[in-house]
């Protein structure tokens, strides 16, 4: 099952936080932006949930700081993941 995955980044930071995370995350914090901490603070996330749950918690959770962000400086970047190849699953019906 091929799907989307997301991550909060700034318009400013030139790192793609799934391709170059240190680098993407040193700019993060030396800007002072915290965006990983932003977005554990508002996602309901849980071990009791799925990878795919998980990140559709994050998502939501991107959604909500980019909708309240008076600054305008978040954006949401993705990329596609294969939760079945990534995770070994076998699709149930």
């Amino acid at each position: 099952m091929v799907s989307m995955q997301y991550a909060l980044t700034t318009f400013d930071n030139p790192y793609n936080p799934f391709d170059d995370f240190d680098h993407w995350f040193m700019f993060d914090n030396d800007h002072n932006y915290n965006s990983c901490g932003k977005v554990a603070r508002i996602a309901r996330t849980c071990d009791a949930l799925s990878e795919r749950e998980n990140d559709l918690e994050v998502e939501r959770a991107i959604d909500e700081i980019i909708r309240h962000d008076f600054l305008n400086i978040y954006t949401k970047v993705g990329r596609e993941i294969d939760y079945e190849k990534l995770y070994d699953i076998k699709e149930t019906e």
